[in-house]
């Protein structure tokens, strides 16, 4: 293939996938059509082992049938393992749980630990004006993504956790991976009070881009990005494999602590609008390249995401033979 017609080609799919998010409004969601596409992009690169081994783990899963029910997808197994990427997110306006430390506990329901929304599992801010491993003197963040990463895969991967524990846990690593590649859940600005933005949640800015809703806040611009949140069926499964051509695989060998350090990179370098405006204004030039690494993230979280379950379910089936119900 020649470079024009690389060229050519790449434009068409770009042309393809704006085309599918722009047919309805891009309102909200690296929490629901961003974490869809990465789980899909994921599932079709899965060997079938793993896939019957995951969806095995799912069936489990206490809100199976009510992701069935509220998805109407065709193939269950697929079905499931979409709607468990955006579970973790999900849970935050159900009432069945509760946010530790700002409500009373409610019941533990079967087939949960406990009903806690674990918010803290989201995110873990370091200054983007920083280095990133230095000894810099701020209060800790309270975000446990690092460490959930590592212990998420540990207990999928262990042979003598139960089908409830993988149950609960698969959905989580599935999210949280999603999470780890967003720039502003791995990093916060901090003024001279030493009081961080809480990754770009407490900066407001105007986005000129979205009409309907312009008035936001940068975390929620950037988790905005990849496309509106009922993004399904036919149109996802065409958007994933957009971002498939647009976006090859990253090296292999990246650990979760490399995906934390990526994000943070690109939270300090280009997460946040230039200037000192109290309220920025979103350029063109800056939502454009937002834009790109946003949809560049997501497609690197699924190919990442299918390697980590290979590993995880190839670890535990041969151990104990692959789990199911």
């Amino acid at each position: 293939m020649t470079a024009e017609s690389t060229r050519r080609a790449k434009g068409f799919w770009l042309s393809l996938f704006l085309a599918l998010l722009l047919c309805t409004p891009p309102a909200l969601a690296w929490n629901a059509a961003g974490h869809r596409l990465t789980a899909m992009i994921a599932w079709e690169r899965l060997d079938d082992e793993t896939r019957e081994a995951v969806a095995g783990v799912l069936r489990q899963h206490p809100d199976f049938a009510v992701w069935q029910a509220r998805s109407k997808g065709a193939d269950p197994d697929l079905t499931a393992f979409l709607e468990a990427s955006t579970w973790p997110d999900d849970i935050r306006k159900d009432k069945r749980f509760y946010t530790a430390s700002l409500e009373e506990p409610t019941p533990t329901l079967p087939g949960f630990p406990d009903m806690e929304r674990r918010l803290t599992w989201h995110h873990f801010d370091r200054p983007v004006d920083r280095p990133r491993n230095a000894d810099y003197g701020l209060p800790n963040s309270s975000g446990l993504l690092e460490r959930q990463l590592l212990t998420l895969a540990q207990t999928l991967a262990n042979p003598n956790a139960s089908i409830a524990e993988r149950a609960y846990t698969l959905p989580w690593l599935i999210h949280l991976i999603g999470d780890a590649h967003q720039p502003l859940h791995a990093a916060s600005r901090y003024g001279s009070d030493e009081q961080g933005d809480g990754g770009g949640n407490a900066l407001n800015v105007f986005n000129p881009w979205q009409p309907r809703y312009p008035s936001t806040n940068l975390h929620r611009y950037w988790d905005d990005l990849p496309g509106a949140p009922w993004l399904r069926g036919s149109r996802l499964e065409n958007a994933a494999r957009s971002l498939t051509i647009l976006y090859p695989p990253p090296a292999p060998s990246a650990t979760p602590d490399q995906w934390l350090a990526e994000s943070w990179r690109l939270a300090r370098d280009a997460a946040y609008p230039p200037g000192n405006a109290a309220v920025p204004t979103i350029s063109a030039d800056f939502h454009a390249n937002a834009l790109d690494i946003a949809r560049r993230r997501v497609a690197e979280a699924g190919y990442r995401l299918a390697d980590q379950l290979q590993r995880v379910f190839q670890t535990s089936c041969r151990q104990d033979g692959c789990p199911g119900p």
